[in-house]
């Protein structure tokens, strides 16, 4: 077996198996039958109850759909899937009078089979998460129509933006020269600055009705929040997400001096007045602390190294045929240059960004308390982990690897130390 080829597979495994570790110690939190001394007084015997039933039935459902990618990717790697799938996208495109050469035409068509490939075999898992086990704990809210529609908007999205999104990166990786990532990077930055205008304004409205909050204690509570902090509110929208889930969530979104907040309807029906302004306060205050600004600054270089490097492998022979291409694709060189070269390294980042955002958590939760919502955001944060049945005493090291919040009992403790 090629040295390269073994060698992606080995890390590939080797993060499964680990992964695989963290599971079951996690399960093991999961199947406790007491009740923690640190939960006496937080929360109600029977919200454990429902949070480790809830976290035992992810946990299963995960390690099947894990083991099953896992092993699916190996077989593709080892079998060839992938170059499989490329030459039989040039072959459909030779049918209508395109050769190779023609690359774009080619990627498109690759990345269409390969995304009808992940729909067709992944279709069941989803309706089985969907409709079994958020059913069974009493979240999902969607019918089979509503989730019919959403694949095939989302597939429709899919083939709008991505077709046009892999044509241009292709023409500027070939266009560009020895700097072509320089003009990559500058168009990626471009193109995600558009997507903040379009997303909320086109493409989340064709999934979610999107209505002003109307006037009343909470707008003026919300209102008056982003006002002492110099927040520059534009719009305040609350989303039926009580149509899919009963999941909550509140976030906030817009460039420069127009900034809009949405709330989810489920967490106005979940919690009281001051906590939402509370959950918000805390939410505003990765806005006031930059925390907003310096995860893209670090994802924009991030981008831009990714891409420099790229440049370095784009041409390495070896990349290609050790997974069975004698030709050398663009698209195959990049996805190959991020899964098996670049793998490894984001593992890392990715551990360090956890980390970075959890410390940010933190820093949010002390902004909120400062504003004077310690006690509401403590309350708001204890039933939004009780309606969302959130795990209440995560294992430590699953935390760790896994969580971008801290949990529960060491936010509240946090905030206990600050008051």
């Amino acid at each position: 077996m090629n040295t390269i080829l073994l060698s992606a597979l080995s890390f590939s495994w080797l993060v499964f198996l680990f992964e695989g570790y963290l599971d079951l110690r996690q399960r093991k939190t999961f199947k406790k039958s007491d009740f923690p001394k640190e939960l006496e007084g937080v929360v109600t015997i029977e919200s454990v109850v429902k949070s480790r039933a809830y976290g035992l039935d992810k946990n299963t459902f995960g390690f099947i759909t894990g083991t099953f990618g896992q092993v699916e990717n190996t077989f593709i790697l080892l079998l060839g899937g992938m170059p499989f799938l490329w030459y039989t996208s040039v072959d459909i495109v030779s049918r209508f009078g395109y050769s190779e050469a023609n690359e774009i035409m080619v990627t498109c068509t690759f990345a269409l089979l390969a995304m009808i490939y992940e729909m067709v075999v992944h279709l069941g898992f989803e309706l089985y998460s969907t409709f079994v086990i958020e059913q069974r704990h009493g979240f999902n809210k969607q019918t089979l129509a509503l989730f019919a529609a959403d694949k095939l908007k989302a597939i429709g999205l899919s083939i709008v933006i991505g077709g046009p999104l892999l044509a241009v990166l292709i023409t500027l990786i070939q266009w560009g020269g020895p700097h072509f990532y320089i003009y990559v990077w500058l168009f990626l930055v471009a193109f995600q600055l558009v997507m903040l205008l379009v997303y909320p304004t086109l493409i989340a409205p064709l999934f979610n009705k999107f209505e002003p909050l109307p006037d009343g204690e909470l707008r003026s509570a919300i209102e008056a929040l982003a006002k002492s902090i110099g927040f520059p509110l534009t719009k305040l929208f609350v989303v039926d997400g009580s149509r899919r889930s009963g999941h909550s969530n509140a976030y906030f979104f817009g460039l420069w001096k127009w900034k809009r907040i949405v709330l989810y309807d489920t967490l106005i029906g979940q919690a009281s007045v001051s906590e939402v302004v509370a959950v918000l306060a805390h939410e505003l205050g990765h806005w006031k602390m930059n925390h907003t600004v310096k995860h893209l600054l670090i994802g924009q270089l991030h981008s831009f190294v990714s891409f420099y490097l790229f440049g370095l492998f784009i041409s390495w022979t070896a990349l290609y045929t050790a997974f069975g291409f004698s030709s050398q694709p663009t698209i195959i060189g990049l996805i190959l240059f991020f899964t098996i070269v670049m793998g490894p390294v984001d593992h890392v980042l990715g551990l360090l960004m956890n980390v970075l955002s959890r410390k940010f958590e933190f820093e949010a939760d002390n902004f909120a308390k400062k504003l004077g919502y310690a006690s509401e955001l403590k309350s708001g944060l204890i039933k939004l982990q009780v309606e969302n049945l959130s795990a209440m005493q995560p294992d430590p090291w699953y935390s760790a690897y896994h969580y971008s919040h801290p949990p529960l009992l060491e936010r509240l403790k946090a905030i206990g130390k600050s008051e």
